[in-house]
């Protein structure tokens, strides 16, 4: 019974959330602050991340093609397919769901056990849509553009690293890149990125909304969203996948 009443709750908070704002200057504000918070500041770890991942994949994928009966370029086809299919999407979302998830359940928790979140209330103001709509918004704008980019720089790690170690040479690594692409990957991709932004935005807001208590009960609450968040981001990959790839 509370696994339903947290959905009604989560549904009822969306309809607060997407309600007509009062003042849409303040939300367009918010909305640029909250992508540079969310979104930009997350570039850094995201491009460090694809960079190691995209070099260790180059080498996974060396050692378990080195049968010679295999071409070359399988290597830069799988490093470039798992990149655009799951590491730059899924588990890119994993990994940001603790970065901004937990970022934002403790910011709108402390809002609410401060009060503050009631006093918004009390001025009239629709504290859920001031709050949480620009995140939510922000992140799935964003979260494109951190696909792409994390697609990039790990391509980049693969073709780095591929050569340094001696696995295999750059004309071939780009061979396999170019070799067989299917564009529909990265639609499917970019289709993924924007549920998983909603979801990664969404739920820890709503974690951090109805949160009771003190600080203990906001870090209970930000593990909480973390792993329900990723529960989700797994849940709504394997129903796109059977959905978008079939």
């Amino acid at each position: 019974m509370k696994f339903l009443y947290n959905i009604g709750r989560y549904f009822a908070m969306l309809g607060k959330v997407f309600s007509k704002p009062e003042k849409t200057r303040l939300y367009i504000r918010q909305l640029f602050y909250e992508i540079e918070s969310l979104g930009i500041d997350s570039v850094g770890i995201i491009i460090v991340l694809s960079l190691f991942v995209g070099g260790i994949m180059t080498i996974q994928y060396a050692y378990s093609m080195s049968n010679p009966i295999y071409p070359v370029e399988l290597i830069g086809l799988g490093t470039r397919d798992t990149l655009l299919l799951e590491f730059s999407s899924t588990i890119m979302a994993l990994i940001m769901a603790g970065k901004i998830g937990s970022n934002i359940t403790s910011e709108i928790g402390s809002m609410k056990v401060t009060e503050q979140i009631d006093s918004l209330e009390i001025m009239g103001v629709n504290s859920a849509s001031y709050l949480i709509l620009p995140k939510i918004i922000a992140v799935v704008f964003i979260f494109p553009f951190l696909y792409v980019l994390s697609v990039f720089f790990g391509l980049i790690g693969g073709l780095i690293t591929g050569p340094a170690v001696g696995v295999i040479t750059m004309p071939d690594y780009i061979s396999g890149i170019i070799w067989l692409f299917e564009p529909y990957y990265v639609t499917f991709s970019i289709i993924k990125s924007l549920f998983f932004g909603f979801i990664i935005a969404s739920v820890p807001a709503y974690f951090g909304y109805y949160v009771q208590g003190g600080a203990l009960e906001v870090g209970k609450a930000s593990t909480k969203a973390v792993v329900n968040t990723n529960i989700l981001i797994l849940l709504t990959d394997l129903i796109l996948t059977r959905l978008l790839l079939t």
